[in-house]
């Protein structure tokens, strides 16, 4: 018994100074030299590579060429006079119903009193100040709203 203690103890303790044996972090971030990459190519890659510039700079110079004809000059250009137009009246702005405000319950933070329906209590704790809220009472097809004080 006393065989099997002091092996089982030999053991956690050479567990335990494993563990706490130092890493060394510093090899694992020491920047890598990258070699740059070099690029052989043969002469009949840098053939292709040459017609491929010179097609794009002849589609370039075709696309600049297109603009230039579609552009008008001075003989297609029309002139024309624009008349004044009186700017209409912005149409009068229609009444908006008033959207009550609720009424804060005394001594209660967070919580206030339906304008539609007096007796009950809201909590509207986490919602700022003049937001539109419907009230939970009535159901949605009601549209019974009213603003946070």
């Amino acid at each position: 018994m006393n065989l099997r203690f002091s092996t089982a103890f030999a053991a956690v303790g050479c567990i335990l100074m494993a563990s706490c044996y130092p890493y060394d972090e510093s090899q694992r971030n020491k920047p890598t030299q990258k070699t740059p990459q070099k690029t052989v190519t043969s002469p009949e890659q840098q053939k292709v590579q040459e017609q491929r510039d010179k097609l794009k700079k002849e589609q370039t110079a075709k696309k600049k060429a297109a603009l230039k004809e579609a552009a008008p000059t001075g003989s297609d250009i029309v002139e024309t006079t624009v008349e004044p137009s009186v700017t209409p009246k912005p149409p009068a702005e229609e009444k908006r119903a008033e959207i009550p405000v609720a009424g804060k319950v005394p001594g209660r933070e967070g919580y206030v009193f339906s304008p539609f329906n007096n007796n009950k209590l809201i909590d509207v704790r986490n919602i700022p100040s003049g937001t539109l809220v419907a009230d939970p009472t009535y159901p949605e097809s009601a549209k019974k709203h009213f603003r946070v004080p």
